[in-house]
């Protein structure tokens, strides 16, 4: 047997004590409840709450609410998709040569191509670059 043994002793963890105001506010409270003295407490409800945060929440919610057209991310225009693969095909590169050409990953050539990427002007001059061909200005 080994001479790793295991400590049972119990550890006790006690909270904090309160401070002085803390304990006096305490005295003062219990001295007016013992004299008959009507107290009215206050419980916070939000407390420890970022009450900036989530009246402004509830404003965005309601604006949304009231929001009667159907809002969404621009894609990526046909026209451009199918440049973005034209001129990659033309220069006889895979999807993800053209990415580490462009220092991207293989998934964003795949959703330019596709459509579902969100237009990035960086990314479009970069692929215009690599690519040799002009992608925008055509509008």
């Amino acid at each position: 047997m080994s001479g790793i043994s295991q400590d049972w002793e119990p550890v006790v963890i006690r909270k904090k004590a309160p401070t002085a105001a803390a304990r006096k506010d305490e005295k003062a409270v219990n001295a007016a409840r013992r004299a008959g003295a009507e107290i009215e407490t206050v419980r916070k409800s939000n407390a420890g709450t970022n009450k900036a945060a989530s009246s402004s929440a509830t404003l965005n919610t309601r604006k949304l609410d009231e929001e009667t057209e159907n809002l969404a991310h621009e894609k990526v225009p046909s026209e451009l998709k199918k440049a973005i693969m034209q001129a990659r095909l033309d220069k006889k590169l895979t999807q993800a040569q053209l990415a580490q050409m462009i220092n991207e990953k293989p998934q964003i050539i795949q959703e330019y191509e596709s459509g579902k990427a969100i237009p990035n002007q960086q990314i479009i001059s970069k692929l215009e670059r690599a690519l040799g061909v002009k992608l925008r200005g055509k509008k």
